[in-house]
């Protein structure tokens, strides 16, 4: 695995020690992610965690000024709407680490969905990247 992969692969692990035993993940078929959700109190203690691999966070009033690893990920998610966020470690022009932050419209809890993201794998490498991923997030 590129020196690249090896660094996504190791942000993935750091976030999955990291949440081991603070939130339960299942698999988010619709977009290929691992899936969480937390009440709202406890925001700040979730964004800490996150914070501490993923440091940069775009939300809809500046992902249009956001590199366009940022904005190419924010637009295959639908786009990020008011409240929400998207977190990223980009490791190259197009690899990264990304968190979809998107709070109930209840405002009794927020779901994020973290996942890779990196192009130019053979399918070998993308088959090991993500049976990784999800062995680390037991998804």
């Amino acid at each position: 695995m590129s020196g690249i992969n090896r660094s996504v692969e190791q942000c993935l692990e750091a976030l999955a020690a990291s949440f081991c035993d603070v939130l339960e993940w299942k698999w988010d078929g619709r977009f290929g992610t691992a899936l969480a959700e937390f009440p709202t109190d406890r925001r700040d203690e979730i964004l800490h965690i996150l914070g501490e691999q993923l440091a940069n966070s775009w939300d809809s009033t500046n992902l249009k000024e956001a590199p366009a690893l940022a904005q190419a990920v924010g637009k295959w998610l639908g786009g990020i709407m008011p409240g929400q966020r998207l977190l990223i470690r980009a490791f190259d022009e197009w690899s990264c680490v990304f968190c979809a932050w998107w709070p109930w419209g209840n405002g009794t809890k927020i779901s994020i969905r973290i996942a890779p993201l990196c192009e130019g794998l053979n399918d070998e490498q993308r088959s090991s990247l993500m049976t990784s991923f999800r062995d680390g997030f037991k998804v």
